[in-house]
């Protein structure tokens, strides 16, 4: 099966080949994909290889790769709220936290592009190096306004700024909220819970649909308008602004 890499900052991930079509989640620079199928306007349907969300991307925001590049493991991230690249000479602005896989020497070669970066990545930390790191990542992102199917710092929705945080601990996460929620192991109080637990929230069918990292026992921060931090007790997340309750909370889950 043919691979891909991701050459713009960021790429939407469409559930049809239309651009009118719903973002389902978005693409970042340096994410590597699977391609299903194309079309013959220039539309292609992908596998992401982080979390194997699939659906449909424009093929000039990809750059085919060989299988080597596809499984080699990304050990580093760009740290800066923005970063500075340039792709075969020409500058581009990529957002916080998006890998450089191949990386040597401020460079990477992915298929016909050459990669420059203009400051040293960050080591992607493991998940034993989690807790403070992992909260730092998070603040990376307040005030990040909430964006439908959004993963990066330019917008984010939920779930979507749950796993980029995760992701640079070394940490995986699946894209969705109820998906997360199958993932590590149950913290069976709100007193027990400790820096970066994930706390979830379910709508009045009991379907969950919100997310967010517990900070401590009483505060999380988590993406509703934008990221931003709230008490939680109990009951749910009120919002520090309103003072009104915004969500309920379902369970918590442990990832280290």
């Amino acid at each position: 099966m043919p691979y891909a890499i991701v050459v713009v900052p960021v790429a939407p991930l469409r559930a049809t080949a239309a651009h009118k079509s719903e973002m389902i989640s978005q693409l970042l620079w340096g994410e590597c994909l699977e391609i299903i199928a194309t079309t013959a306007d220039g539309w292609v349907q992908i596998k992401n290889q982080y979390d194997d969300y699939t659906g449909w991307a424009s093929a000039s925001h990809l750059e085919p790769i060989d299988e080597k590049l596809f499984h080699t493991s990304a050990t580093h991230y760009l740290p800066g709220w923005v970063n500075r690249v340039t792709m075969n000479g020409v500058p581009m602005m990529v957002p916080y936290g998006c890998l450089v896989k191949g990386y040597h020497q401020l460079s990477a070669q992915w298929g016909n592009i050459h990669v420059s970066l203009a400051d040293a990545p960050a080591n992607i930390t493991t998940p034993e190096a989690a807790g403070i790191q992992l909260k730092d990542n998070a603040l990376q992102f307040l005030n990040t306004a909430y964006l439908w199917g959004g993963r990066s710092v330019f917008g984010a929705d939920c779930s979507g700024f749950t796993q980029h945080v995760f992701r640079l601990s070394g940490i995986s996460l699946l894209r969705d909220a109820y998906q997360q929620a199958t993932q590590g192991v149950t913290v069976d109080f709100l007193q027990e819970a400790r820096l970066g637990d994930l706390a979830f929230f379910d709508n009045e069918e009991g379907r969950i649909t919100h997310v967010g990292i517990l900070l401590n026992d009483h505060e999380i921060i988590h993406a509703s308008g934008k990221v931003r931090i709230d008490p939680i007790d109990n009951q749910g997340i009120t919002n520090a602004d309103t003072h009104l309750r915004t969500h309920k909370l379902r369970i918590i889950r442990r990832y280290y």
